[in-house]
């Protein structure tokens, strides 16, 4: 989303990734709602994670509107094209399988995930799933923990990082409102492809995007 309102929605680096975190806010809270439904939510996971991430997204934001607008989208850039690599190639996991009930060890780990993760989020515009995700699955814990783990911390990552953007003006609200509503539709159709349709071609589309998308932007920003 930000490698698209940069280049195509008229919108600088600082207000693309603003106005794209802002609207995480909102598919934050419909992905909470529809894996609640599902029973998919461990909450002695999502609070560490959340917890973590409170502070940061809002510093991350605040470094990020410090940053001149060309290092800012290479940066920006090559996180996108790096998540895309990541979802076409996943690192093979062979660390035991963790639960968020490890002690207080655990629960600092994760509280260690949800600052990096809050951070990058404020400070790219991207989801904090982008983030939370590769890392949760990296040490150890389930996809579809680290994924519904992820929904709840877009909602905290964007609020905070939101606020950040708000002192400098970057969200464009009209911009912003319009995304949502095709995002929230996007998620809704999303949620059941994800049950029906064949996860090798869905997570292929969707790292290829990435690094089209990220790499267009990478271009532009040399």
């Amino acid at each position: 989303m930000v490698a698209f309102l940069a280049l195509f929605g008229g919108l600088s680096i600082h207000q693309a990734a603003a106005t794209s975190l802002f609207t995480f806010v909102f598919t934050g809270i419909l992905g909470t709602w529809l894996y609640t439904r599902r029973g998919s939510i461990d909450w002695g996971i999502v609070v560490p994670v959340c917890a973590g991430a409170i502070a940061l997204g809002y510093f991350g934001a605040s470094a990020a509107a410090l940053v001149d607008p060309r290092p800012l989208s290479i940066v920006i850039a090559l996180i996108i094209v790096a998540a895309g690599l990541y979802v076409l190639a996943p690192l093979k996991i062979t660390a035991r399988r963790r639960d968020g009930r490890g002690g207080s060890g655990e629960q600092i780990l994760l509280s260690v995930v949800g600052a990096a993760s809050g951070f990058g989020s404020g400070f790219s515009g991207a989801g904090g799933p982008l983030f939370s995700v590769p890392l949760m699955v990296i040490l150890g814990y389930a996809p579809l923990a680290a994924v519904a783990t992820s929904q709840v911390l877009q909602i905290i990552a964007a609020t905070s990082g939101s606020i950040g953007n708000l002192r400098h003006g970057f969200i464009d609200f009209r911009i912003a409102a319009l995304v949502t509503v095709f995002e929230l539709i996007g998620l809704v159709i999303g949620v059941r492809l994800a049950h029906v349709a064949s996860a090798l071609v869905l997570r292929s589309l969707a790292g290829a995007l990435c690094i089209v998308s990220g790499g267009f932007l990478l271009l532009r920003s040399l």
